[in-house]
């Protein structure tokens, strides 16, 4: 902490006193509520919760290598997806431990890295094992949509408000994608009610950043819950690919056509 990142901590408590001595709603500063520092940590709450996303995530990657052959079509897929997603969760608790220029950029970009990992890997799982080809150009269009992305936000204008919407619209891709596959697959699949719950309870625990309200004991917001509230679906999650790469395994073995 500098001098003055110190001193504009002290100043912003000292304006929150004064709002609250004058019965005013507590304001937010820079587009953030106010929150009691906890050691390094600007945001404990949601640093933590970022945290033990990741820690969960590690876990159950582990437990999938631990579990599924390397032989699996869709092992690799997987892994590298995983490695995308703990990247994010690291710059997630980053970021919300101390917020700066840097910090901030790679906590949303990488966010929306995982997003976009996420259509290739419904690409893959859904066409690519049939059609290679057609799984690697949706990953070039991929590729260059995030490099515009990040782009556009570096060198153009960081739009907080094009940032949402961009993300909200590759977000409803994956969604339908992944529905589509699980209605299509519901009869044959046992375990494909994993996969659905999975993608509406992300997109629907997202719905609780819109609260938006003060820190409760000014470190729980709604981002903290929406972030805490996460972390048992990553559980459901390795469960579902789990079960699919073990299938996957087996109907290579039997000769079996991919659905």
């Amino acid at each position: 902490w500098t001098c003055r990142d110190d001193c504009k901590y002290q100043c912003m408590w000292t304006t929150v006193g004064l709002y609250q001595a004058e019965g005013y709603r507590v304001p937010q500063f820079h587009g953030k509520w106010p929150f009691v520092r906890v050691l390094c940590f600007e945001e404990p709450a949601s640093a933590l919760a970022s945290l033990l996303n990741g820690m969960a995530c590690l876990l159950m990657l582990l437990h999938y290598r631990s579990t599924v052959p390397r032989q699996s079509p869709m092992y690799h897929t997987i892994n590298a997806f995983s490695l995308v997603s703990l990247n994010a969760w690291f710059w997630s608790t980053v970021f919300h431990t101390r917020d700066t220029y840097l910090t901030e950029k790679m906590d949303y970009f990488c966010a929306t890295a995982v997003i976009l990992y996420s259509i290739y890997l419904c690409c893959v799982r859904t066409l690519g094992l049939r059609r290679p080809g057609v799984s690697s150009m949706v990953g070039v269009l991929l590729i260059l949509a995030f490099t515009s992305h990040v782009s556009y936000l570096t060198f153009v204008s960081f739009d907080y408000g094009y940032n949402m919407a961009a993300n909200a619209t590759i977000g409803m891709v994956n969604l339908l994608w992944w529905l589509c596959w699980c209605w299509q697959n519901r009869r044959t699949l046992p375990y494909w009610w994993k996969c659905g719950q999975v993608v509406l309870l992300l997109h629907g625990l997202a719905l609780l950043e819109l609260l938006d309200f003060p820190p409760l004991f000014w470190v729980l917001d709604a981002h903290a819950v929406w972030h805490l509230s996460t972390i048992p679906v990553h559980f459901l999650f390795y469960s579902f690919l789990i079960d699919d790469s073990l299938y996957l395994l087996n109907t290579e073995k039997l000769g079996v056509k991919v659905e």
